[in-house]
């Protein structure tokens, strides 16, 4: 162990879901989470019970905000991205074709400091009679609307930005466990990749899935047996357990060293040491 926990045992904060996913922070106080095979969305102010904020989502997964606080969803059933309110409900769709065909099925977003979002887009579960695009990618979506491909991969799930952004990691979830390490330059356009870190492991339970940073430039990604910790040169350090296996992660509370987990049934916070890297949004909040 590294000493990054400080709790020897997380806390269930919410039970009763079919599969949790999504987790993100409000610096107001609270969560936002999904059920992803239920379809629902909820928020959930620790200590109170989740509030459900909206139903039907289209099989929403990966949530994030934009630079003005405002909600993005994967929508993995429209197979589509959506700017939401606080309330859940769709104001627009930001993007749901590349090159006019009909993306597969997003799964994970995150927003970098210039607006660009960026998002996986697996597509191992769209029938291939219903597919457009040949092959899984991930995509940049420019603040401008323009949307470019950043790389293919087996079947991309969750990504997190290094804390200078010049790294984007990527989860590979099926065929073969591991994490992309992504080289963006300035402008986040690719410059070449590579192997961060492999995720094989004779633990049968769990993926490569969600993945988040923290201030000093490890890498959270849950995966086989709990959440797998590396140090920024790929150097495993821990393996966090939790109760249920999480598909993903968020950093949160005041001082971002809380850690929430999406973890099949249940949702739960372990306090760790170091802070999680903060979203650009919180930055430009604090202004």
């Amino acid at each position: 162990m590294t000493g990054l926990v400080e709790a020897a045992a997380a806390e269930r904060l919410a039970t009763g879901f079919v599969f949790t996913e999504g987790p993100l922070w409000h610096p107001e106080g609270f969560y936002y989470f999904v059920d992803v095979l239920a379809s629902r969305m909820y928020r959930l102010v620790p200590g109170r019970a989740p509030e459900l904020l909206r139903e039907e989502t289209g099989g929403g997964n990966g949530l994030t905000f934009d630079l003005r606080g405002r909600l993005v969803l994967c929508e993995g059933g429209n197979r589509r991205l959506t700017r939401l309110s606080a309330s859940g409900a769709v104001e627009q769709v930001l993007v749901d074709r590349f090159e006019d065909k009909r993306l597969n099925r997003p799964n994970d977003v995150v927003c970098r400091s210039d607006g660009s979002l960026y998002f996986t887009d697996p597509g191992l579960r769209v029938p291939l009679t219903e597919r457009e695009l040949t092959y899984a990618g991930v995509y940049r979506l420019a603040p401008d609307g323009a949307t470019t491909l950043i790389a293919d991969c087996e079947y991309p799930n969750g990504l997190a930005f290094s804390p200078d952004e010049r790294t984007l990691y990527v989860a590979n979830t099926r065929w073969t466990a591991y994490i992309h390490a992504i080289e963006l330059d300035a402008d986040g356009r690719p410059i070449r990749r590579r192997i961060f870190a492999d995720m094989s492991s004779d633990e049968r339970d769990g993926v490569p899935d969600g993945l988040k940073v923290d201030v000093e430039g490890r890498v959270y990604c849950t995966g086989p047996g709990g959440t797998w910790v590396f140090a920024p040169d790929g150097a495993r350090l821990e393996i966090i357990r939790t109760p249920e296996i999480p598909a993903n992660l968020a950093f949160g509370g005041p001082d971002l060293r809380t850690l929430f987990f999406t973890a099949r049934t249940s949702v739960y916070t372990l306090r760790v040491k170091v802070p999680g890297q903060p979203h650009p949004w919180y930055h430009a909040r604090a202004r």
